[in-house]
Formats: C-alpha cells, structure tokens, sequence
C-alpha cells in the first residue's frame, strides 16, 4: 500500500453526501443529472448498489457478476434511510487496514484493494456532484480527495473507461479538473 492511499478515507466525501439527501424534494426524482441517462432517481438507485458492491470489495467477499442496471423503478422507497446507513458501512469497511491490501472484486472487476478503495471514494465524489447539481445543492470535497480522484480520473480517461472528457483549463481547480477528466462539465447546470 502507497502512503498516498494510507492518507484516502472516504468518510468526508460519504458525509457530504449523505447530508444531501434531506433536502430532496419528491418532485426532484425524475429530474436529469449530470450523470448521463440517469435521473436522480436512477443515480440513488446506482449509489444504493455502488456502496453495497464497495463494502463487500472491502469484506473481500465476492459478488461474482455486474450489479442490475440502475433505475428509477427500482429505488428502495426507504432510501433516506437506507442510503446513509450504507455509506456509514462504507465507510467502516474501508477504515480498516486489510481492505487496501491485496486484490479484490466490485461489479465483476478485480484489481488491486489500493485502486478499488480510490475507485469507491471516486463513485461518491463523482455522483455526489452529480447529484448535488441536479437538486441544486453544493458539493465539494477534501484536498486529498480530490488530488486522490484526480489522478485516478486522469488515468481512466486515458483509456477511455469514462464519456470524453470535458476540456476545463489547466488553471482550474483541482476539482473541476477531475470532473472534467471523469466527464463531467463542472458548468452544468439542470
């Protein structure tokens, strides 16, 4: 394990998130995000399996196949509650020294736990804006997050794993680099 991923938690960016959720009107759920072909709706439901197929790559327990494509249909009609609690699990499985060690699985992929641990903190910063953006909320992360997210997002658009990325200028701050580099325009707006 690298002392760059010693220093990773994904508890402020969980948090962030999480603190979200209160404020979600009913009549937001069918609204789009930044997150393409996902409604808010759609995007909880993804957050609802992402945290879930995290902290079992965390546990070391395999799932063995690609989590059910997220819709809107689908959402767990508790997920005001349910949603914090996962990220919380989450958050703990990750808090523990063995789960940066050694490789393991999520949605079928297996890489090393170091990567995968980045991979889950860079679902919830992404999709944390995402979802911040289309309910018009704020959302912003810690430093080592975002230098964590943005070396990763730099890597994976390298080889094309997200949309095009979105051209935000080499002065721009680090976060909207990494939005840019995962996708995403940090100018979008519902």
């Amino acid at each position: 394990m690298t002392a760059a991923v010693q220093t990773v938690t994904l508890a402020p960016a969980a948090h962030r998130l999480a603190a979200l959720l209160p404020a979600i009107r009913p009549e937001q759920l069918a609204d789009p995000t930044p997150c393409p072909d996902y409604s808010v709706a759609a995007l909880l439901d993804h957050l609802m399996g992402l945290t879930e197929a995290f902290t079992d790559a965390a546990h070391k327990t395999a799932q063995g196949s690609q989590a059910p494509v997220a819709t809107a249909e689908h959402l767990d009609p508790d997920w005001r509650t349910e949603l914090p609690d996962r990220l919380a699990a989450l958050v703990a499985a990750w808090r523990e020294p063995e789960a940066w060690e050694g490789e393991t699985e999520a949605g079928g992929v297996v890489m090393p736990a170091a990567v995968l641990g980045v991979v889950a903190l860079n679902e919830i910063v992404v999709h944390g804006w995402d979802l911040a953006r289309a309910t018009r909320q704020r959302f912003s992360v810690d430093a080592v997050s975002a230098h964590a997210c943005l070396d990763l997002c730099r890597g994976f658009a390298e080889h094309g794993v997200f949309g095009p990325p979105v051209e935000v200028g080499a002065g721009a701050p680090v976060f909207h680099r990494m939005l840019g580099y995962a996708g995403r325009d940090p100018r979008w707006t519902p």
